[in-house]
């Protein structure tokens, strides 16, 4: 019985070790295989060093491939082709790919009075000269600009789906047209787009306190005088407190290269921003009647500049208004929250008051006035009626524009001898604040803005024509 059992473990033994030897000699064909057909890079044991490659941004959060934005269509599709073993595979870059293809219509600009009829239908009564200022070829060579800038932007962004441009702001312009009355000679810019909003600008001696800060909101405005008062800018110490916690920040001993170049740059912003609020005044969003345009239409033959007066056109109603600020080389159609508030009284710095290509900005280039100083809207006025005039005039009077921003807080009131005296002549506000009651402040990032359109204002008391 015990001789039984020792041959048994015997043959046992044998068959383990059998087996032990065939898989060590089935792994060493595999390997002989794989480094045959392997590329040659993969087969060098110690390949030479290379310089190291940017990793690829990765895509993070949950994203639903059907409604990466709003507006963009996405067709998803998986092809597979027959392939190499799984080891093989999984280090070939090439086994595994997602192709990215954008494909972008490239719209074609209105260029006869009938189409620009089509999206505004009032303008051809509303300024009846315009027909005769449309050359044979009306179309300036900024349109094209604009959307050879949208194409590059796209591609570099390809890979960036965060930064991609959406459908709403890729085709946000029907035209640019160069125009030129042929009596007058007055030339202007005809652009045909949407309204987004800027609520940008700050000016704390007509009034030192804030708007909001919504978000993207910068401070300051292309439109800029140095300033009048000591009075400290309202966003100037939540920049000196940026400064100095980056400054802190890029002092520490823990603080990585890395990290110590983004502060480099961001500091030198910081004290740039600091200075600039410290000597400059700005327009004010969320009360001065401004558009914006993008930078690349500040060169060029149809070039227009910072402070050229310009017409805002929408329905039957004609807007007085400045370039007040300059935007984006990718976008156009932009216009102050107090502007586009006199459009559509819902409109915020998130909520646009016209989301179609209904928009019309008539700019008249080379027109600015200077030096900069505080706007006097009813300068404003006056140079953009005569700027209407010299185009052939218009159907319907410009809307004129209240000055709403709140006096200045009276100091204690000193004894007067009249009793219809409201005010001493040393507190009367400075000359171009309206005491209308109506301009009292608000809560929300604009103050109380009238809701006539294109007429005199209602109150009686105007404001006063001389500027600050």
């Amino acid at each position: 019985m015990g001789r039984i059992r020792l041959r048994t473990w015997r043959r046992l033994a044998l068959v383990l070790f059998g087996a032990l030897f065939a898989a060590i000699v089935y792994r060493w064909i595999s390997l002989e295989r794989l480094q045959h057909a392997a590329p040659a890079e993969i087969v060098v044991a110690t390949p030479s060093p290379e310089p190291t490659r940017a990793r690829s941004p990765f895509v993070t959060g949950k994203l639903d491939t059907a409604k990466l934005f709003n507006g963009v269509t996405v067709h998803a599709k998986v092809e597979t082709l027959p392939g190499a073993d799984a080891t093989t595979e999984r280090v070939d870059p090439n086994s595994y790919v997602l192709d990215l293809k954008l494909q972008a219509r490239l719209p074609s600009p209105n260029r006869t009075i009938e189409e620009l009829a089509k999206v505004s239908p009032r303008l051809p009564a509303v300024l009846p000269g315009l027909a005769a200022m449309l050359p044979p070829e009306p179309v300036s060579p900024l349109f094209a600009q604009l959307y050879e800038t949208k194409i590059r932007v796209l591609r570099e962004n390809l890979v960036r789906l965060d930064l991609l441009l959406s459908r709403h702001n890729f085709f946000d312009c029907q035209t640019v047209l160069q125009l030129q009355h042929p009596q007058s000679h007055r030339k202007a810019l005809l652009l045909q787009a949407d309204m987004d909003v800027d609520a940008d600008g700050s000016d704390a001696d007509r009034m030192p306190i804030g708007t909001g800060a919504p978000t993207n909101f910068k401070p300051s405005t292309s439109y800029r005088w140095p300033k009048k008062t000591p009075a400290p800018n309202p966003y100037l110490a939540a920049a000196e407190e940026k400064l100095k916690h980056a400054e802190d920040e890029y002092a520490f001993s823990t603080t990585t290269p890395e990290r110590k170049r983004e502060l480099r740059t961001a500091i030198a912003q910081l004290r740039a921003e600091v200075f600039t609020l410290k000597k400059f005044s700005f327009l004010i969003g969320a009360t001065d009647p401004y558009i914006v345009v993008p930078g690349a239409f500040t060169h060029g033959h149809d070039a227009v500049n910072t402070g050229d007066y310009a017409l805002v056109v929408f329905g039957d109603a004609i807007y007085p208004a400045i370039v007040g600020d300059i935007g984006p080389n990718d976008r156009v159609g932009e216009a102050s929250l107090r502007l586009a508030k006199q459009i559509n009284a819902q409109s915020t710095p998130y909520n646009r008051p016209v989301s179609d290509l209904k928009a019309t900005y008539l700019i008249f280039p080379g027109t600015a006035d200077k030096p900069f100083g505080p706007p006097d809207l009813n300068k404003i006025q006056a140079r953009c009626q005569k700027l209407a005039d010299e185009i052939g005039g218009a159907t319907v009077p410009l809307h004129r524009w209240e000055n709403i921003i709140p006096p200045p807080p009276t100091p204690t009131p000193s004894p007067s001898p009249s009793p219809t005296s409201t005010s001493s002549p040393a507190q009367s506000p400075p000359p171009g604040i309206s005491t209308t009651p109506a301009a009292s402040p608000s809560p929300t990032f604009a103050f109380p803005v009238p809701s006539t359109t294109g007429s005199a204002p209602a109150t009686p008391t105007p404001a006063p024509t001389s500027s600050p």
